[in-house]
């Protein structure tokens, strides 16, 4: 029978103190947010993700209708794991926390939009990317109504870029081809960093057919959004990736018979 997570296996102490690299890798992603926001705070855009009316009206209607099928998916899925795996609750929030956390950090990068961690790939290891609709599109909407980053106009297209395209892209195209055949950090850590990576190139994507550039076009407005992400997305992916591994081993020692009904015991 599997056993249940209690409450004293998932201590913060315990997971976070006393696994010890915890709390050092998330101190080292804060310094370097802190660090790269400070070089660029002369050009910090007024919002996080895609601000609120910034999408001319066709494209903000475009990515809601785009990302409406992978949320009734995602709502299944994770309606699914409730009904089936109660005791995976705790690791839903747990996921569902840490998008929270990670992409509520505001780093300066172009007007309109701005860097940040997305916190995906580990929700994506963990259930998959459709349950990470769910649970990215969750955080994507408190932070649009209560901290007014993003907006509800814009919500369909900072999903699909962050909470659909970037886990679903880890998912298939890193996680599963790697899982078993490569040590597990290196699974983890790639795929947190793809996440990561990938949310900006669609991001970029959206940008670029939004506001294509008048001499050139869409590739030319898609080379500058992307050069000037580039800038602070690749260390803040490298960042995201090791924090992810370092809450990965942590929940090997602290959460293992729900790591096994998940099929991811000793991955």
């Amino acid at each position: 029978m599997v056993q249940k997570l209690s409450l004293e296996r998932l201590h913060p102490q315990k997971m976070f103190v006393q696994s010890g690299k915890i709390g050092w890798g998330l101190l080292a992603l804060l310094l370097l947010s802190a660090q790269i926001a400070g070089a660029n705070s002369s050009a910090a855009p007024p919002k996080m993700h895609i601000m609120e009316g910034f999408l001319p009206l066709w494209w903000a209607v475009f990515w809601w209708m785009v990302a409406i099928p992978f949320w009734v998916v995602g709502f299944m899925r994770v309606r699914k794991v409730i009904v089936e795996k109660p005791q995976q609750r705790i690791m839903l929030g747990l996921a569902g926390g840490f998008i929270f956390v990670l992409s509520a950090l505001k780093i300066p990068s172009v007007t309109g939009s701005s860097s940040h961690p997305t916190g995906t790939g580990l929700s994506s290891l963990l259930f998959g990317p459709f349950v990470t609709a769910i649970l990215g599109t969750i955080a994507l909407i408190f932070q649009a109504l209560l901290v007014a980053h993003g907006g509800i106009s814009t919500l369909g297209a900072n999903a699909i870029s962050m909470a659909i395209g970037g886990p679903l892209v880890a998912y298939f195209f890193v996680w599963l081809p790697l899982r078993g055949k490569t040590p597990t950090w290196l699974s983890v850590f790639t795929t947190a960093f793809v996440a990561d990576l990938a949310t900006y190139l669609i991001t970029t994507t959206q940008l670029a057919l939004a506001f294509p550039s008048p001499v050139s076009g869409f590739t030319g407005s898609w080379l500058t959004f992307a050069g000037i992400f580039a800038v602070t997305q690749i260390p803040l992916a490298v960042a995201e990736g090791i924090l992810t591994v370092l809450i990965f081993n942590a929940l090997q020692s602290t959460a293992t018979a729900e790591l096994q009904e998940l099929g991811l015991e000793g991955v």
